[in-house]
C-alpha cells in the first residue's frame, strides 16, 4: 500500500467514523441486493453487526500506519470468517459494496482519490485476511 493511500485513509478516518453506521448499513443493502447469496454468511451475525463493522473500519483507518495495533482484531476476524466459511471470492463483492456505499453516503467528499485510497487499503487488508484464513482452513483439514 502506498504512503499516499495510507495518508488519505488516515485523514478520512474522522469522516468515516462520523458516518460509519450509515456506510455499513448501505454496504449491506448493496451487497445483499447485488449478491443475495452472501446473506447466508451473515445469517447469525449479531444485531449490532453494522456498528461493529463501522467501528472496525474506523479502527483500521486510524491505525493504517501501525497495523500491529490491530493484530488481535485481525486474528479474531479471520477466525470468525473461517467459522462462517468466508472464501477469497467474497472479498471483491464486499469491497465493491463498501466503496459504493462510501460514495453514496459521503457524496462529494468521496472523491476518486479518496475512493482509490480506500480500495487499496481494503484489498491490502483482504489479502492479509485471505492469507491467514487459508492457514486456518489448512489447520482444520489437517486436524
Amino acid at each position: 500500500m502506498t504512503e499516499k493511500s495510507k495518508e488519505i485513509v488516515k485523514a478520512t478516518a474522522p469522516v468515516v467514523k462520523k458516518h460509519g453506521e450509515a456506510i455499513t448499513t448501505a454496504m449491506y443493502k448493496i451487497l445483499f441486493e447485488r449478491y443475495p447469496e452472501t446473506k447466508e454468511l451473515f445469517k447469525d451475525a449479531p444485531e449490532d453487526q453494522y456498528r461493529k463493522l463501522a467501528n472496525a473500519i474506523y479502527a483500521y483507518a486510524a491505525n493504517i500506519d501501525k497495523l500491529e495495533n490491530l493484530s488481535k482484531g485481525i486474528e479474531q476476524m479471520a477466525l470468525i470468517h473461517v467459522e462462517k466459511k468466508v472464501k477469497p471470492e467474497h472479498y471483491p463483492l464486499v469491497g465493491e459494496a463498501l466503496l459504493d456505499a462510501m460514495k453514496e453516503v459521503l457524496g462529494d467528499a468521496a472523491t476518486e482519490e479518496v475512493l482509490e485510497a480506500w480500495k487499496e487499503a481494503y484489498f491490502f487488508l483482504a489479502d492479509v485476511l485471505i492469507a491467514r484464513e487459508a492457514e486456518l482452513y489448512q489447520q482444520q483439514s489437517n486436524a
